[in-house]
């Protein structure tokens, strides 16, 4: 088993409390995704939070590190979301755009924690896509979110 594989299955195996206003779509006989979900459908408040890199507030990055610039991004997802009354677990959508795919893979075991510590336990349909280049040059990782909040 790769360690990326391991990760996922860990992930994969923790629980996630139901909630009503959502429903985790899952085709029989499909494999069970490892750390996301194929498709999610919610009712209530959407929030779309466009891409976030991994800088503060006042648009300072405080590293070139892939993980901690993911920290970072996820924050900033979680503080724009905040401003809507949303929180982490009302995520139901991420895309993640990397610069570096064997940067990414690599820092599965960092990321996995920060993840944990910023979102939770939530596993949104998610795509992670390497691209040339981010509008940022010192940006490695740009992440979109979409929310549903409960009515």
């Amino acid at each position: 088993m790769t360690q990326s594989q391991e990760i996922q299955l860990q992930m994969s195996q923790h629980e996630v409390a139901p909630r009503s206003d959502i429903q985790i779509l899952q085709p029989a006989g499909w494999a069970a995704p490892k750390g996301y979900s194929n498709g999610i459908a919610a009712r209530g408040r959407t929030v779309v939070i466009g891409g976030q890199i991994g800088w503060d507030g006042q648009c300072r990055f405080h590293t070139g590190d892939f993980a901690g610039q993911a920290r970072q991004a996820l924050q900033n997802i979680v503080a724009v979301l905040a401003e809507a009354g949303g929180k982490p677990e009302h995520i139901i959508r991420m895309t993640w755009y990397v610069i570096d795919k064997r940067e990414y893979l690599a820092a599965y075991p960092q990321l996995g924690r920060a993840y944990r510590e910023v979102i939770g336990r939530n596993f949104p349909a998610m795509t992670a896509v390497q691209v040339a280049g981010l509008m940022e040059d010192a940006a490695r990782v740009e992440i979109e979110a979409t929310a549903i909040i409960p009515d």
